[in-house]
């Protein structure tokens, strides 16, 4: 599902060139949940950008099943990435002023899906946050932010889930709970790839790898 073959990428920070991935590569099949830890630095949050489509590397090639969304141009890059990849981050990036209910439809807004606000509702009741459809993300807990950005991530039915230090913010139960839910997505034939720093939480993971600063 995901195929990233010898990507290498390089900042410019303060004048200087720093190298943070050198010829990287990394495969994740459908149905398979795939962590990745390493110390700051070391290009995880690169590897993930690259791999949705959101960062270019300086060479190399991303596959996303089959297709590199690179060779697109950047609107419909922007579909692709809709289409076919979910993203879940530690920051949850929900719209303050949206309730429940809009965060999760977010993306249909662009894409105009057919069936999306019955989609989301079965979702909302899957991460059982249903009471709290009508509530801004002030108002939630930050488990049912985390379930609620989940649920958007979800909503086009992607193939790919991309989640970014999901439980960073959540608390040892609140984080188990969004975990299975990864988990579950995987089991029922997603691929996941998830970056880390808790080794509790790629625990849930069926392969590890560990990066190594350059």
């Amino acid at each position: 599902m995901l195929d990233i073959r010898e990507i290498s990428k390089t900042y410019n920070t303060g004048g200087k060139n720093v190298p943070v991935l050198d010829k990287m590569s990394l495969n994740v099949a459908a149905g398979q949940f795939t962590a990745v830890r390493g110390p700051s630095g070391c290009g995880k949050s690169t590897i993930l950008l690259a791999a949705g489509g959101l960062l270019s590397p300086d060479s190399g090639q991303v596959l996303i099943d089959g297709d590199d969304p690179y060779a697109l141009s950047h609107e419909a890059r922007a579909g692709f990435r809709a289409e076919h990849v979910g993203f879940v981050f530690q920051q949850f990036h929900l719209v303050p002023y949206l309730d429940v209910l809009d965060n999760v439809l977010a993306p249909s807004m662009a894409r105009g899906s057919a069936g999306a606000r019955e989609r989301a509702g079965e979702l909302i009741e899957h991460f059982g946050i249903t009471d709290r459809i009508g509530h801004v993300p002030g108002e939630l807990s930050t488990g049912e932010r985390q379930r609620t950005a989940l649920a958007r991530a979800l909503l086009n039915r992607p193939k790919l889930l991309l989640a970014d230090e999901p439980t960073g913010n959540l608390d040892t139960d609140s984080g188990a709970v969004v975990l299975n839910y990864i988990r579950e997505f995987a089991d029922s034939g997603g691929a996941v790839l998830m970056v880390t720093h808790d080794a509790a939480a790629a625990g849930k993971a069926d392969r590890v790898i560990e990066l190594a600063k350059l």
